[in-house]
């Protein structure tokens, strides 16, 4: 909602008066805190480099996003989780075969979900990696089924499964390791749909062995920057490109929690973003240790505060709750729709 002096973040449906600015310097970072106007007189007093750094940061913090794949955020959209895997940490197994894992997409559809995705090989921690061959089989029926009814996103590193998977029907790639993989990034460059750069920069195996940061956030945007101008620079459009901070991936409860908060500092890429956090382990850390399958009222929570923070797509294993949430906060924080009754 928008009132007074607020601007619209990254084009609404969201907005903001306040904001904060962060900075490496010598020592450590510097920050500025304050309202939309004395922050940018702040910056006015900086020298040149900080202030086209400024600029270019603003517009695209404020500057609306184009529709991807056929998607606009006027609302944040539910990316429904089809996992078909033994061993991924909530639902593994249980969605295993292609009739199921189908059946399972197609609810989730039903429920609210405006786009599927889809992956054949789990990133938990610890998860050891599918063979390529093996992947596919599990993937391209559920994408080739899936795709006839609507929006399908393929979740892998692998490029072969990229091609694969686009030639059966899914219309974006979702890859963990932001196109980093052998041949990734040329392959999602040739098949020119939308992707999703997550940020990782370990392997699923070991990347929850003592994950260090600097300044969680600062890495983060900075390894997603770099990620972002490596796929411009390889011929992916900007308009084409979705960032996702990745929560629970080679970070601690401290570093999730770091990032939920600093969240809508990733808009100042210029990319819609994306939160993938339903069910993973910091909900229990945060609360009083549930397991995965207690962690639904954190899941939705999670979703919420994304959408509270401009977030346009959450990732989610439960759909139909988390539509449910995200109907109630649209309503009561639009004034059109409240006058609606």
């Amino acid at each position: 909602m928008r009132s007074g002096d607020a601007v619209w973040l990254a084009g609404g449906p969201c907005a903001f008066s306040a904001l904060e600015v962060s900075a490496r310097a010598p020592g450590g970072v510097r920050r500025a805190t304050g309202s939309v106007a004395t922050v940018r007189r702040w910056a006015e007093g900086e020298d040149a480099a900080s202030r086209a750094r400024f600029t270019t940061l603003w517009t695209a913090l404020t500057s609306p996003r184009g529709p991807t794949a056929g998607l606009d955020w006027s609302r944040p959209r539910i990316m429904g989780i089809v996992n078909v895997t033994p061993d991924s940490f909530f639902d593994g197994g249980r969605f295993f075969g292609a009739a199921e894992a189908i059946e399972r997409g197609r609810a989730m559809r039903q429920a609210g979900a405006e786009i599927l995705d889809v992956g054949g090989e789990s990133t938990r921690p610890g998860a050891q990696p599918v063979a390529e061959p093996e992947e596919a089989r599990r993937v391209v029926p559920v994408v080739e089924a899936l795709a006839a009814g609507g929006l399908v996103s393929i979740d892998t590193r692998h490029a072969d499964i990229m091609r694969a998977a686009i030639g059966a029907g899914a219309v974006a790639i979702n890859d963990v390791d932001a196109l980093t993989g052998p041949d990734s990034l040329a392959a999602a460059a040739a098949l020119a749909v939308p992707v999703v750069l997550m940020h990782c920069n370990a392997d699923p195996r070991t990347m929850q062995n003592a994950p260090v940061y600097s300044d969680v956030t600062l890495d983060v945007f900075d390894y997603l920057e770099a990620r972002v101008a490596a796929c411009v620079a390889a011929g992916i459009p900007r308009e084409r490109i979705v960032v996702d901070p990745g929560i629970g991936f080679a970070k601690t409860a401290v570093h999730n929690a770091e990032l939920l908060d600093a969240v809508a500092a990733l808009h100042a890429l210029g990319c819609p973003v994306l939160l993938g956090a339903s069910r993973k382990s910091f909900i229990g850390k945060f609360s009083v240790g549930e397991a995965a399958d207690a962690r639904l009222p954190g899941s939705v929570a999670a979703a919420v505060w994304g959408a509270s923070q401009g977030v346009q797509i959450v990732r989610v294993h439960d759909v139909a709750e988390t539509a449910q949430a995200l109907a109630v906060w649209a309503r009561a924080t639009d004034p059109a729709l409240l006058a609606a009754g």
